[in-house]
């Protein structure tokens, strides 16, 4: 069966993950998803990501990140979804936990954080919110 939200589908490997206190997980390599998990190593979320290329489909192993036996990432969640896209413009961009989370943001200059699509004066589909 097809996947309708791949995205969605990594963010949930990763939210998986860290419950289960893994060092890293593996989902099927994108694009979009390597921008996002670029997004999440330079706000300090993950340790960092690799491809894994041991199996029959590329694929991007995460390295999850913990500090005192606590997941980095508390909460994640899809804003944007197959069924409602969600867009916003620079000024309109929401912030998260008054400005203590991230909110990923698609933009005519790449994928950034909600903080970076400010600087850049950009807006676009607001993919996701990490705190």
């Amino acid at each position: 069966m097809a996947m309708t939200d791949p995205l969605g589908d990594m963010l949930t490997r990763i939210r998986n993950g860290q419950q289960a206190k893994k060092d890293s997980v593996l989902s099927p390599a994108s694009k979009l998803r390597a921008n996002v998990l670029e997004v999440l190593q330079r706000e300090g979320y993950i340790r960092g990501y690799s491809a894994d290329d041991s199996g029959r489909h590329p694929a991007l192993r995460i390295e999850l990140k913990y500090f005192e036996g606590e997941p980095a990432i508390k909460h994640v969640a899809r804003v944007s979804k197959p069924g409602r896209r969600v867009y916003a413009g620079s000024k309109d961009l929401p912030t998260v936990r008054n400005g203590l989370g991230i909110t990923i943001v698609s933009t005519p200059k790449g994928v950034l954080s909600d903080a970076e699509a400010r600087n850049e004066n950009v807006g676009g589909e607001v993919l996701a919110e990490v705190f």
